[in-house]
């Protein structure tokens, strides 16, 4: 009981001193209002627009069926095209399609083979080639399905054509005219198989689909991957920073006159220990009321993963400052480990800008930082509509950085140099 009091007076001591230190006060909660507001206007409206696929189409026929099809298919009028249509295109050269994905400047295309009518007219079948940028899934999934629907066109035709072949030259055995059957043949294939009616020069499109629109394309609100970056950088830096305290405590030897009045080892450590935690805790109430009720942010699907997870990186940066405090033997060295540590793992681990929108091997470093699990935590609540259990390894690798670093706090902890 008397080591719970003694955690509390000096709990109560620190927050004292930090309620009377403006300039702290200005860094832990005015300042990051300030990135806050302005990346909230800067991104405004991300995701507000319809991004038009743009599906590139290649033969290396010089004529045939190929050139038919995808005479049906390229857009003559984009400015016709409805919401969400993608706009279809014909590239010359098979070589320099190819050359532009490999230097991304295309996503991809979709190839006709060299011996596409033959394989038609013939029987003997063919293949479509989709060449495509890895990363481009959503031209990968346009491509494909625009493949599928010509291979099926296709097979449907072709399927009519051998009745037809049936057809025609039963009536023209039984009527005893062998004779005219080249003829016949000759007139009714290519019309099924190009799919005309025998009047015109274009062939109807070989793919026709409705798109119906439901609402329209609602923007990302940016607060929603905003504040929680910003929260974790600031929480983080607070706490950091309230190491070079603990040190300049050390140094002037308020930590060993403590113990001299029979505070315990244990009292002092779970009084800075919870000090550091409930500003972090004031904190992360000021940004979540601030976010709800002045930006107008979603909690998402599960409020309380997204409270779970704060409270788990305000555990995590305490124990982070303590043992900071106990690695570093000065006050400089202190703040200046904090302002770095803060300044190098805010960017890696998703603070400054959504995870989810970086190369690979930056995602892939975000998850060796307590930063990088607790960001890709908000985005998975917040941002793609997540629920609890989707954010339970993010919890637990927060728990998991805060247990070690509160091991080598109490391992190495000194109230005296």
């Amino acid at each position: 009981m008397k080591n719970l009091k003694n955690t509390w007076f000096i709990a109560m001591k620190d927050l004292r001193l930090f309620a009377s230190d403006r300039l702290a006060l200005f860094f832990a909660v005015l300042f990051p209002f300030f990135f806050i507001t302005m990346f909230y206007f800067l991104l405004s409206g991300v995701g507000g627009n319809d991004s038009r696929l743009t599906l590139h189409l290649v033969t290396q026929e010089t004529q045939g069926l190929s050139i038919q099809i995808i005479q049906s298919l390229v857009t003559q009028d984009p400015t016709q095209l409805k919401p969400g249509e993608p706009e279809i295109v014909l590239d010359k050269d098979y070589d320099n399609a190819l050359q532009a994905v490999k230097d991304k400047t295309e996503s991809g295309f979709l190839a006709f083979p060299a011996d596409f009518t033959n394989g038609i007219y013939l029987g003997y079948g063919t293949n479509l080639e989709i060449v495509i940028d890895a990363q481009q899934s959503d031209t990968k999934a346009a491509l494909e399905g625009l493949a599928q629907g010509i291979a099926s066109q296709m097979n449907a035709r072709q399927a009519a054509s051998n009745a037809a072949v049936g057809l025609v030259t039963e009536q023209q055995i039984a009527a005893g005219n062998y004779a005219g059957i080249g003829d016949a043949l000759q007139k009714v294939l290519p019309l099924i198989i190009a799919g005309q009616s025998g009047s015109g020069n274009t062939a109807p499109s070989l793919i026709t689909y409705d798109i119906q629109n439901v609402g329209g394309v609602k923007a990302v609100n940016p607060s929603n991957f905003v504040i929680p970056g910003y929260l974790v950088m600031f929480v983080f830096f607070t706490a950091a920073m309230a190491a070079e305290a603990i040190v300049r405590e050390r140094k002037n030897q308020t930590l060993e006159r403590l113990m001299s009045t029979s505070v315990s080892k244990e009292a002092i450590l779970g009084g800075i220990f919870t000090g550091t935690l409930i500003k972090g805790l004031i904190q992360i109430i000021i940004f979540w009321a601030m976010g709800i009720f002045v930006f107008k942010m979603s909690l998402g699907l599960s409020p309380g993963g997204v409270f779970l997870l704060s409270f788990l990186m305000v555990v995590m940066s305490a124990a982070f400052s303590i043992m900071l405090a106990t690695l570093v033997k000065s006050q400089r060295a202190a703040s200046s480990v904090g302002v770095l540590a803060s300044l190098i793992l805010a960017p890696l681990g998703g603070c400054w800008w959504p995870l989810f929108i970086t190369p690979k091997w930056m995602q892939f470093l975000a998850n060796f930082t307590p930063h990088g699990w607790a960001t890709s935590g908000f985005n998975k609540l917040m941002v793609f509509g997540a629920d609890f259990p989707a954010a339970v390894p993010n919890m637990l690798a927060l728990g998991g950085f805060a247990v070690a670093f509160g091991i080598i706090a109490v391992l190495k902890f000194r109230t005296a140099e």
